[in-house]
Order: structure tokens, then sequence, then C-alpha cells
């Protein structure tokens, strides 16, 4: 089974109170069995607009990954980051290995 990933480019506007998303969305990662792969970090835009902060999270299957965004605990969590950041996130299937 292919895993599933979120891709997320992120511009944080107040990152005190992103804190209260960091905060909100661990459990649900944990809950999910989310790894990071990549967050934050150095980055260069070949093509296209960059964000500040980009981040690749690994989950078991592309239903684990769809399951933790519709959470519950991850829409309590997201509901502190929408108001303070500009995000787009995909999530997207693997490829079989």
């Amino acid at each position: 089974m292919p895993k599933g990933y979120w891709i997320a480019r992120v511009d944080v506007d107040d990152p005190e109170a992103y804190k209260a998303y960091v905060a909100g969305a661990g459990p649900a990662f944990r809950e999910y069995g989310a790894q990071f792969l990549v967050r934050g970090g150095r980055c260069f835009a070949v093509e296209g607009l960059a964000r500040a902060r980009n981040v690749v999270i690994e989950f078991p299957s592309y239903q684990a990954a769809l399951d933790c965004f519709h959470s519950a605990t991850y829409q309590a969590a997201r509901a502190h980051r929408v108001p303070v950041s500009t995000a787009e996130i995909v999530i997207v299937e693997g490829c079989e290995a």
C-alpha cells in the first residue's frame, strides 16, 4: 500500500500565535503515524513563488493522511493556524514501492 504525504507551504504572520497550532496538531500527527521528512529548513525556489516554510509529512497510507486532516483533533488545531498564516496543503499518494 502506498504511503500518503502532506506537502505544505506556509507563510506565518504571527509566530507566537502559530505555536497554538503546532501544539494542537502534534497529537493528531502522532495518532495517524505521521513522520516529518521536511520541516522548515533552507529552500530556494527555482520555479514559481516560494513560501517561508515548507513541510513534507509522511503517513503510513494515503487514507491515514486524509483521516488526519479531517480528524476533530487536527481541525481544532487548524482553527489556530488559519487566522495567522497563509498556506497551501496538498495530500498526495506515494508511488508503489
